[in-house]
């Protein structure tokens, strides 16, 4: 799941997501969304043709609430906006017997989904048919997007599925008019893509947001001019001038990487390209957190969400967007988990920081030489990259090898590194260090104890606060509560970060 832009090397994956034993289908529960007719015990879009091909089986990914200015959503800008929590209530309540409601309460976007009912682990909450899924093969342009799959390729894959929003969105007869009311306003987004770059930086300095939300712009941008809009240009009774927009374009990105779900390959398709991502009604109003209560599973017919713990009746249904540090969470869908509840939160050790770390304990000029000289020797073995980052989580290493790895060559002596470069890396059974655990830190020899802990020392330079200027304003409530919202949310993501650096200071001592 880490083809989107602005993940970084050796950042951990998010898990598949596919669920357990698929359940027996209750169609009885199946949502039933505004616009929509059922047919076979499934929704599907007024109009469509039963038999057209849909999606393959799809697979958890990500989805979440967003960030943002800009214009409204053509031609439905013209008309009063139905509230999200309306639409969704109406699609939640129409269903014959419902396990669930929306809630204008919800944790992360001020709405949600409770459970109508008292729920037990295993059951199921609702179903998704897949002709109710918006995928570049569902919409009206789907035959054309697949005949110009070859020129719509692109790094982040995501070009067919935004191609048919943006047909969608301007399109007086869509059929999918009805889901598009359930989506946030385009122009309130709240990803960090959509800050002033002075806020973002000032906000987020040291978080590695700032450096992925530049890349990821960058990406977008080139992706619009050099593919997107060339291809509107080409169909132009397909595409309105109304949408040739790059600021509608970086919304609608910022939705689809908020709001989407990805079909997942099987096992023996873990060599193929990711595939693109998906549009899911109903399951994307599910809010996300990390001891997540719901889990989407997928077969050949439909998804369905069922509940992995026993939920009580009027209690939040939370879905898992993957594991997500908070820097994740708020780069990608524009919200983070408080501190302590996000168990899969990260801090990140830059590669080079380790590398500079390394360097500014060489006395001579031959020593830095040989300090580069074990650089190249790492980059060669593809355990270090330039922008890559060492993962470190609450109580685990995530990049336990690479780091490993890392530590023992820059500081194993010149003899003996001579010998292990011979080797090609290789030659080494006797072992002895051990694994680089959390709890083995202390452990560690001394000098790569030191080197792990000059490199903490820098990266915790990079902040442009300390870990007690913010302890001291998340333990005043009343100094958090005067914070804008953009700025609690920064607050989260750097004190996360800083308190699991701060847990390895102190393994380091």
């Amino acid at each position: 799941m880490d083809h989107r832009p602005g993940l970084h090397l050796a950042q951990k994956q998010a898990p598949n997501g596919t669920g357990h034993s698929f359940l027996h289908v209750d169609r009885a529960s199946a949502i039933r969304i505004p616009g929509f007719k059922m047919f076979s015990g499934g929704t599907i879009p007024a109009g469509a043709n039963p038999g057209q091909p849909t999606a393959q089986t799809p697979k958890q990914a990500p989805r979440g609430s967003g960030a943002g200015a800009g214009p409204e959503t053509p031609e439905v800008a013209a008309r009063p906006r139905p509230s999200r929590a309306d639409h969704a209530q109406t699609m939640a309540t129409q269903a014959k017997r419902p396990r669930v409601e929306v809630s204008r309460q919800g944790t992360v976007a001020g709405y949600g989904m409770v459970a109508r009912e008292s729920v037990q682990a295993g059951e199921l909450l609702f179903v998704v048919p897949r002709a109710a899924i918006l995928s570049p093969h569902t919409c009206s342009i789907g035959g054309l997007l697949e005949r110009e799959r070859g020129a719509l390729q692109s790094q982040s894959g995501w070009v067919p599925l935004l191609l048919a929003l943006l047909h969608e969105l301007q399109a007086a007869a869509s059929h999918w008019r009805p889901y598009f009311a359930l989506w946030p306003e385009l122009g309130h987004l709240e990803h960090p893509m959509f800050w002033p770059e002075e806020e973002r930086r000032r906000l987020l300095q040291g978080t590695g947001v700032p450096e992925a939300v530049e890349k990821d712009l960058d990406s977008i941008r080139s992706e619009y001019h050099s593919i997107v809009l060339p291809f509107m240009e080409a169909h132009p009774d397909l595409f309105s001038l109304r949408v040739h927009s790059l600021e509608l374009y970086l919304q609608l990105v910022a939705l689809v990487m908020a709001y989407s779900f990805q079909e997942p390959l099987e096992e023996e398709e873990d060599e193929k390209e990711p595939n693109s991502p998906i549009m899911v009604p109903a399951a994307d109003i599910l809010n996300h957190l990390a001891n997540h209560n719901a889990n989407l599973e997928y077969s050949a017919d439909c998804l369905r969400m069922v509940a992995t713990q026993p939920i009580p009746k009027g209690h939040e249904i939370f879905n898992t967007y993957g594991q997500m540090a908070n820097w994740q969470l708020i780069h990608m869908y524009g919200f983070v988990e408080p501190y302590p509840n996000n168990t899969d939160d990260t801090a990140d050790i830059q590669m080079v920081t380790v590398r500079e770390a390394a360097l500014q304990g060489t006395k001579t000029e031959a020593e830095r030489l040989l300090m580069y000289e074990r650089w190249d020797f790492l980059c060669k073995l593809e355990m270090v990259g330039e922008e890559g980052a060492f993962v470190i989580g609450r109580e685990e290493v995530l990049t336990e090898e690479e780091l490993t790895t890392t530590l023992k060559v820059l500081c194993m002596p010149a003899e003996e590194f001579r010998e292990f470069k011979d080797q090609d890396g290789g030659g080494d059974e006797k072992r002895g260090d051990g694994s680089l655990t959390i709890t083995n830190i202390p452990k560690l020899k001394a000098s790569w104890r030191q080197l792990l802990r000059n490199s903490i020392l820098l990266t915790l330079q990079t902040y442009a606060t300390d870990l007690k200027t913010d302890k001291d304003v998340l333990s005043n409530k009343e100094a958090y509560a005067k914070l804008s919202w953009r700025e609690q949310q920064a607050l989260q993501v750097r004190y996360g970060q800083k308190m699991i650096l701060h847990q390895l200071l102190e393994m380091t001592s």
